[in-house]
């Protein structure tokens, strides 16, 4: 019998339960068991496709084309594995999937009701993840009080009494505040999403207390005495200088030995966390240091700045300078600010351009990519970033009035242009190319040398492409286009040869990173720009 784990957010969401989720994982896989992980989204979208990166942060693509929430790129950074769509599962999904059935008659002329067929579908969903698993994690999205969980929670429950109490296991994320006026840290808030919970028939197993501080044992036996849970079972997740900390701190705790005592389960192996503890230690005792410039257009959201829409590029390049033992200040950079004259790149060792859509802040991330080239600084282009690069150098070295037609649909030259199959196509939702696509990758090229293969396979998620009509102009003048599809119609890699690193790709390498197994195209980029600033050095000391 399959074993699920439900985690679930109390009094605020935002507090790490996905890390949360993903440490958990890990460390069951660490045990020799057969992991996987479902992140649950009460919205009524059926993907977070459609979804702004400033409304829910960085959309996540799968292999398979999905596209999630950015917590299921926590879990395959952490499980080191790709997950598919159906790893996901939102409200969208739910009512979508009943409400075809039954215009297709497939109840027989039952009443459709909340209860049961809701429950039911995300049951039916939930187990055919679980075949072949040993342990399956749920992760609900939001707090146990939002009214769109409701559903999920009696799922849940309904699953319990179907499979047995032992084969369930619930835990509550709670975040313990310390308000400043008393600066004292309060079990309040926790007590009160315990109630939550029980009120939706569940009593957590668990309570993983996050904060800026550690559960002393006094706040400890106080969530104890009122939440009728063993203080053994009452983790204290205090925060971490780096989040790939987290299954160590819980390993500490004997969370994973806890969970499977109350599964009925058995470790099938012991652990090795030294290649883990090793990864950690490079980016906590780093050699030296590097400055990159991270262009986005994602970042501002009223009076702050949202980082989570480019999560997945911000792990990239940790991994890779851990992985090269290598701290990397990341200065994230609004394009629209660029465009306005009020950034220079002054001591800039790198710069990323990031995907994105939409004609906000484009000729910022323009004017950067013109930087780079014109300065010898290291440039990496991520599918959007791609495209802007093929526009700098069709105006700039090519002298063509040139651009794309998603920001200019009446452009001379158009160099960047929309797909074919996608030009009539009126339901936005997953109709992007998505997924993962192979790319034959030119002989004698930096990309080839950097990937050490003929092809390579990376994630997608775009509309449009360097139009073909100009890939000839475009390496008449210098560009190589260093990587093709199979059918050698789509641009997949280009670079600069007489530059020391000048790369940019449609695809989103970012999503196949993860600590252990950085990106080779991150892990390239992150030595060129320690090369560029010891390049720099020497220079500075000559003069």
């Amino acid at each position: 019998m399959e074993k699920y784990i439900f985690i679930i957010g109390g009094v605020i969401s935002g507090v790490g339960k996905g890390v949360a989720t993903a440490s958990i994982a890990k460390i069951l896989k660490e045990y020799g068991l057969n992991i996987s992980v479902i992140k649950i989204d009460p919205y009524i979208n059926c993907d977070a496709g459609t979804l702004r990166p400033t409304e829910h942060g960085e959309v996540w693509v799968t292999e398979d084309g999905g596209e999630i929430d950015q917590d299921l790129g926590t879990y395959e950074r952490f499980l080191e594995k790709p997950l598919s769509k159906s790893n996901s599962i939102t409200t969208g999904q739910i009512y979508k999937t009943l409400i075809e059935k039954e215009r297709k008659g497939d109840f027989l002329g039952e009443t459709v009701q909340y209860i049961p067929h809701v429950p039911e579908e995300i049951k039916l969903r939930i187990r055919e993840i679980g075949k072949n698993h040993d342990i399956v994690l749920i992760e609900i999205g939001g707090t146990v009080g939002d009214y769109e969980n409701i559903p999920f929670l009696f799922a849940a429950k309904s699953l319990e009494n179907d499979i047995g109490k032992e084969n369930v296991s619930y835990i509550l994320v709670s975040y313990m505040p310390i308000p400043s006026h008393i600066d004292e840290m309060k079990t309040k808030p926790t007590q009160l999403a315990i109630k939550l919970l029980r009120e939706n028939g569940i009593q957590p197993d668990f309570i993983l207390c996050r904060g800026k501080k550690a559960l002393d044992n006094v706040r400890k036996k106080k969530l104890e005495k009122y939440s009728n849970i063993n203080a053994e079972y009452i983790i204290s997740v205090p925060d971490v200088s780096s989040i790939y900390i987290i299954p160590l701190q819980l390993e500490k705790e004997n969370l994973g030995e806890k969970l499977l005592k109350t599964l009925n389960l058995k470790k099938k192996k012991e652990p090795n966390w030294q290649p883990w503890i090793n990864a950690i230690s490079k980016s906590q005792n780093p050699s030296k240091e590097i400055n990159i410039a991270l262009v986005g257009k994602y970042l501002d959201i009223g009076e702050f700045q949202l980082k989570d829409s480019y999560l997945s590029v911000n792990e990239a390049i940790n991994n890779s300078a851990s992985f090269n033992n290598i701290k990397v200040k990341i200065n994230w950079l609004d394009s629209k600010n660029i465009e306005k004259g009020l950034v220079d790149f002054k001591g800039c060792n790198g710069i990323i351009i990031p995907g994105g859509f939409g004609n906000s802040g484009v000729e910022g991330k323009i004017q950067a990519i013109k930087y780079a080239r014109e300065n010898n600084i290291p440039f990496l282009g991520l599918c959007f970033g791609l495209q802007l690069a093929v526009v700098e150098f069709s105006r700039n070295v090519c002298k063509l009035n040139a651009h794309s037609t998603e920001i200019d649909p009446e452009v001379e030259h158009n160099v960047i242009d929309i797909l074919d199959e996608q030009r009539n196509i009126k339901e936005k939702g997953a109709t992007m190319r998505l997924g993962s696509y192979k790319a034959i990758l030119k002989d004698n090229t930096k990309i080839k040398e950097i990937y050490n293969s003929n092809e390579v396979y990376e994630r997608h998620r775009h509309r449009y492409e360097v139009n073909p009509k100009y890939h000839s102009i475009l390496e008449k003048n210098g560009l190589i286009l260093s990587g093709l599809s199979p059918n050698g119609k789509l641009v997949e890699f280009i670079e600069l040869e007489n530059h020391p690193f000048f790369i940019a790709t449609q695809a989103h390498p970012e999503f196949k990173s993860s600590l252990l197994n950085p990106s080779p195209l991150f892990n390239a980029f992150i030595k060129a720009c320690l090369f560029n600033q010891e390049i720099e050095k020497e220079l500075i000391k000559e003069l």
